[in-house]
């Protein structure tokens, strides 16, 4: 900077406000007491389910509707008895017990114990070590 003369600040004053009042805060009390008392015309509006916790979107009516008039019945698909009798007979003639059984598959005791009384859910993965260990064919006997 050889040679440039004086060194000058040449800034411009900052000035520092505070932020325009915002829709509510133009609403609040003390605002519309205020245009009350000034005798200004004041409009207001009730919003519906102002202030709760439920969503606007949570419309449980229909769906209540829907569920009370569906009469369709969902269960699960149980073992059927023939699949019941004939795993309990092939494991009979090998002379295992239901633990043994479930060892010999790699499963727990508690599913061979299920299969036989009817209350698991096929498993054609099941069935085929069922098969495999039995000897015996329990599937496509329908």
């Amino acid at each position: 900077m050889s040679g440039a003369g004086p060194i000058s600040q040449d800034w411009e004053p900052v000035v520092l406000r505070k932020k325009a009042p915002t829709a509510s805060a133009k609403t609040d009390e003390k605002a519309v007491n205020a245009a009350r008392r000034a005798g200004a015309d004041i409009e207001t509006q009730k919003k519906y389910n102002a202030g709760t916790n439920k969503a606007a979107s949570s419309s449980t009516s229909l769906n209540t509707k829907r569920l009370d008039e569906d009469t369709e019945n969902l269960a699960h698909e149980k073992v059927p008895t023939e699949l019941k009798k004939a795993i309990m007979q092939a494991r009979m003639e090998k002379k295992l017990t239901q633990a043994q059984l479930a060892q010999v598959i790699n499963e727990k005791p508690q599913v061979i114990q299920e299969y036989e009384s009817g209350k698991a859910i096929p498993n054609q993965q099941i069935i085929g070590k069922l098969e495999r260990a039995l000897g015996t064919k329990l599937r496509g006997k329908k």
